[in-house]
């Protein structure tokens, strides 16, 4: 029976593809094997021995102590691709609002009640302060190609915009995914000259934090309109204003509020709206269960934002066992591995070793059952983060998908 604590409050539909007769799932639970979890702070949490896995379901991890985890041989999931089509139609309808001050105008027109028959002439003399341009034959900068960008990008084709995008990190996914209609820029600088409206798509990094700053806003077109959905760190608040008042930028959009933005005429402020649709939850939560359960099941890993996508197809061998070993990236690691199997006359059906960074996982199916002296020698090994076996006999979990 496995444990699953969910700290959040997530959706039932995902929830119910754990099957029953073999998974407890509460939101307090005695010594989990895995966590569930959506936007709960992890960092000061202290966690029993028996988590393997967290698994958000959402695209960033903010919320979690990745590096922490990852020492511990703890697999943080997360479900990229699940919520895009959610963040791309609000970032559609930014791009029109950024334009047109509709928002504006409809508080306007509310505090018309009361004037009775004079409201219809009245909103006709009132209406041309919300005057904006339309956005067909403008041209939209994308910045960061992936599972959101290029839907934004092939969205804002099909409104009749110029659309010049720019990834240098672009996956074979998202290029086959792409519009043949959407221009690649040589440069972000080059984007950045062009773009009537500008939108923001990638993850935030040291390299990325506050990367729309004085130096980016100067190359930029005067009246420029820039959105950003994505993280908030990814703009420099205080530069972002100052070119607002310099009329350098005419509206900024961000899903990310913030004292200092709040106060600026010229930037709307949204709550984090960007994934906040019942599809949306329940596409993570499809997604965050089914990499939970191939990975308590079958110790695969699929869409792991700390260790190395690694799988095995098929069933673990009827009368042997699946040892699921994460290591130091270090040499030598499979050698010793393996001479402790053969030592144990433990013959390899199959076996995959992946690297990422610092960290490798390790999948090796044996044809016999793995006792408590070979865990121990394997545990033992200098470099070794973590060591779990899986016994053969049950039925194949259905895998899930690619990640995104």
């Amino acid at each position: 029976m496995y444990k699953i604590q969910t700290l959040n409050k997530i959706s039932a539909e995902g929830l119910a593809l754990f099957p029953r007769d073999n998974y407890e799932i509460a939101s307090e639970i005695l010594n989990p094997d895995a966590i569930l979890v959506r936007s709960a702070e992890m960092g000061e949490m202290a966690l029993p021995e028996t988590v393997k896995a967290v698994a958000r379901a959402g695209a960033g991890v903010n919320n979690i102590p990745v590096a922490k985890y990852t020492e511990k041989g703890i697999v943080v999931f997360n479900t990229p691709g699940a919520n895009a089509n959610a963040v791309k139609e609000l970032v559609i309808a930014a791009i029109l609002f950024s334009s047109r001050p509709v928002h504006k105008a409809a508080l306007w027109a509310k505090n018309l009640a009361g004037n009775g028959d004079q409201i219809p002439d009245m909103a006709e003399k009132g209406k041309s302060q919300f005057v904006g341009p339309e956005i067909k034959g403008k041209t939209l900068g994308v910045i960061g190609l992936g599972a959101i960008g290029a839907m934004v990008a092939n969205d804002a084709i099909g409104l009749g915009m110029n659309v010049v995008g720019y990834d240098p990190f672009i996956s074979v996914d998202s290029a086959w995914s792409l519009s043949r209609a959407v221009h690649k820029a040589e440069s972000l600088d080059a984007l950045l000259a062009k773009a009537d409206y500008l939108t923001i798509h990638v993850p935030q990094t040291n390299d990325t934090k506050g990367f729309i700053n004085a130096d980016k806003l100067r190359i930029m077109k005067k009246g420029v309109r820039i959105l950003n959905f994505a993280r908030g760190g990814l703009v420099n608040n205080a530069d972002m204003i100052a070119a607002i008042k310099e009329g350098k930028v005419a509206c900024h959009v961000t899903d990310f509020a913030d004292e200092a933005l709040l106060a600026c005429e010229g930037v709307i402020c949204l709550p984090h709206l960007g994934a906040s649709t019942p599809e949306a939850e329940e596409n993570c939560a499809h997604m965050a269960v089914n990499q939970i359960m191939d990975f308590l099941e079958n110790g695969n890993i699929v869409n792991s934002v700390n260790f190395p996508k690694c799988k095995i197809d098929g069933c673990i061998p009827a009368q042997g066992s699946r040892l699921c070993i994460a290591n130091r990236n270090v040499p030598n690691m499979i050698g010793q591995i393996t001479s402790i199997l053969a030592g144990a006359k433990l013959n390899i059906a199959s076996m995959t070793n992946q690297n990422r960074s610092e960290v490798a996982y390790n999948l090796i199916d044996v044809e016999d059952r793995v006792n408590a002296n070979v865990l121990a020698n394997l545990k033992d090994i200098d470099g070794v983060i973590s060591v779990r076996v899986i016994e053969g006999g049950a039925s194949c979990s259905t895998p899930v998908g690619e990640e995104d």
